[in-house]
């Protein structure tokens, strides 16, 4: 028992040590991962490329579909978003520990509510201006989770997700 208690220790202790934070220049990660939202359960997938060391542009595209009772009758929506962001990473700034990665920025994204002909409610959401703050927990060189909270989109609750650096 203690042998098995010892190589758990140690597994745990090399993943922390090998953990790095935000992607660095010129490199770039994917993730994916749920959302909320007061339409359905948002599933996205994004895509993030460092251009300066503290600096990353992103794209993302996400689905979700909802049921809603309109006049009586019952119909089932789906939202495809797309959006770009931009986030400053805050870990050289404030010295925070490598595993870890925090970070804020703003979006810009467009989303499209895809409803039955008959229902009057189908629209386009136009170009929206959003902002998120965020952060990661890396458990390998590639591997991490993701928490994010933002408002002035259409995940105005926040994500949650696994980010896989490539």
């Amino acid at each position: 028992m203690k042998k098995q208690i010892l190589t758990f220790v140690l597994l745990v202790a090399t993943s922390v040590i090998f953990a790095q934070g935000p992607i660095l220049k010129g490199q770039s990660q994917i993730n994916v991962g749920v959302g909320l939202s007061s339409w359905g359960v948002p599933v996205y997938l994004g895509f993030d490329y460092g251009v300066h060391p503290d600096i990353t542009l992103g794209a993302e595209l996400s689905f979700r579909s909802y049921n809603d009772n309109w006049h009586d009758n019952k119909y089932n929506h789906s939202i495809i978003g797309l959006l770009g962001n931009a986030n400053y990473h805050f870990n050289t700034v404030l010295n925070i520990p490598s595993p870890w990665d925090f970070y804020a920025g703003l979006n810009l994204g467009f989303y499209s509510w895809n409803s039955p002909n008959d229902y009057e409610g189908s629209h386009n959401s136009g170009l929206g201006l959003g902002a998120q703050i965020g952060g990661r927990y890396y458990f390998s060189n590639k591997v991490g989770i993701n928490l994010e909270f933002g408002g002035g989109n259409a995940f105005s609750g926040g994500k949650f997700g696994i980010t896989i650096k490539i």
